[in-house]
């Protein structure tokens, strides 16, 4: 059992996708690179970071922040040119603004107008009663039977 629990961990290392030649020489650059693509979204795995991700998209996504970084762009910088480039769904976390608020609120307000709406028309279903004939219909619904 322990064997087993040792190779699952020493497999779990496997996972992450940087291959060598993409490692930068300098160990400073390297984390930096490292600390940005864990932000960033593979656009073919979805949940799951290009560090992480062996899609050829996730390595040229890599490749594109170290040459970023490589040029003397600040992480801010390389996370913004891959927004700018791809759209913000390449971002695991997204930011905050009016119309992320707008699509998460969307949903449940939705729904709330909805329940309103339901419960409106239940309630009126409920309190409609049929009226009594009139003398007047009385009679006319009378003549037209008994033709």
């Amino acid at each position: 059992m322990l064997r087993m629990i040792l190779c699952l961990l020493f497999l779990g290392g496997a996972a992450f996708a940087v291959e060598p030649d993409e490692v930068l020489s300098d160990p400073v650059l390297e984390e930096r690179a490292r600390e940005v693509s864990k932000d960033l979204r593979c656009l073919v795995c979805r949940n799951e970071n290009i560090d992480s991700s062996n899609a050829g998209i996730a390595k040229d996504l890599r490749i594109l922040v170290r040459e970023r970084l490589t040029a003397g762009d600040s992480n801010d910088q390389v996370i913004d040119f891959v927004v700018d480039r791809y759209g913000e769904f390449v971002l695991l976390k997204p930011r905050v603004s009016f119309q992320n608020i707008l699509l998460w609120a969307a949903g449940p307000f939705l729904l709330l107008i909805g329940g309103i709406i339901g419960w409106r028309f239940s309630n009126n279903k409920k309190r409609t009663e049929p009226e009594d004939l009139s003398p007047d219909e009385a009679a006319r619904l009378k003549d037209i039977l008994d033709q």
